[in-house]
């Protein structure tokens, strides 16, 4: 997956009594991805200069609701303490009326924890699947009949809008916005700097292949798997990664096993059968060849065969199931 290369626009909205936890926790994951290089331009915004938080303390210097918003945004509405009381006040209905006429037609939207209520109040989870807290679950299906909520997601991508649970997945939604705009590696490199044990993707129970077997803290074996997921394609030996990663041959597939729980070999298959996914989603007219080509297979046929092991049947009833799901969705 390579890093985009236009600017992104982080509005972070804000409301009175704003929960600390989903503002900073966000925030910081997206503030470190800026200083390590993502293009991206963070703003923190409210309806007033300065709200209240969870903790007391005020949150103060805040930007307005900016009346249009440039190209490429992402709108991020930030989950409260008590719901129910602080999103009857004014300034939260502001935010519901911002939201319902700000967003261009290249705007994302997200929330954190009970940010979906004021998104499904501006009218934007209707027919859309979307998730917030466990604890809130029936009041988001009650705020937008039309919903598909699901109760059992740590967040949810569904194209233009994405919603998370709350509180600590805040933070994975966090690294997700990064590893789709600037890249896995980054996405990586960020989790690691905040000390993340345990990376979660919208799928989860499942686990996406480009931020699985990273729950480990040893450096030379995220030097190694930093490598392949820059260039999966490339044919790595065992003695290249070594050399990247500081270590002996011998040394780096023993540490590989021990902390990451996947051989060398079969964690690049992994991230190979990835970057084919996301080719055959986005290249339908792409032939099997060339995706093969591209992801660093030797032949169609080893990649037949790696995609059989990973994700059962062919590369080609990928394809059409993943059409047959785009099609339901339009």
């Amino acid at each position: 997956m390579k890093a985009n290369s236009f600017t992104l626009n982080v509005w972070m909205v804000l409301t009175p009594n704003v929960l600390m936890l989903d503002y900073a926790g966000p925030a910081e994951a997206l503030r470190m991805a800026r200083d390590m290089g993502a293009k991206m331009m963070l703003h923190t915004c409210a309806p007033q200069p300065s709200v209240t938080t969870s903790l007391g303390p005020r949150l103060t210097g805040l930007e307005p609701l900016p009346k249009t918003l440039p190209p490429n945004s992402l709108v991020l509405v930030v989950g409260n303490s008590d719901e129910a009381k602080d999103y009857a006040t004014p300034a939260a209905q502001q935010v519901v009326r911002w939201l319902q006429t700000a967003p261009r037609a290249d705007t994302r939207l997200a929330s954190i924890c009970s940010g979906a209520l004021l998104l499904a109040q501006a009218g934007w989870l209707a027919g859309r699947r979307c998730t917030t807290h466990h604890s809130l679950i029936a009041a988001l299906q009650t705020a937008e009949p039309a919903a598909q909520v699901q109760a059992d997601r740590i967040f949810v991508d569904d194209a233009s809008v994405l919603t998370s649970a709350g509180i600590t997945t805040g933070i994975d939604l966090a690294l997700y916005i990064v590893e789709r705009h600037a890249g896995p590696d980054l996405a990586a490199r960020v989790a690691r700097r905040l000390v993340m044990y345990q990376r979660r993707s919208p799928q989860d129970p499942q686990v996406s292949p480009w931020m699985a077997y990273r729950n480990h803290m040893h450096p030379a074996v995220h030097r190694a798997q930093d490598a392949i997921a820059r260039d999966p394609a490339r044919l790595w030996t065992l003695a290249a990664l070594a050399k990247v990663a500081h270590v002996s041959p011998r040394h780096l597939s023993r540490l590989f096993a021990e902390h990451a729980g996947i051989g060398v070999v079969a964690y690049q298959q992994q991230l190979r059968i990835a970057r084919a996914k996301e080719l055959l989603a986005s290249t339908p007219n792409l032939s099997m060849e060339r995706v093969a080509d591209r992801c660093g297979f030797g032949s169609p046929r080893d990649f037949r065969r790696v995609w059989q092991r990973f994700e059962g049947g062919s590369p080609g009833d990928g394809r059409k199931a993943r059409r047959g799901t785009e099609d339901a969705a339009s």
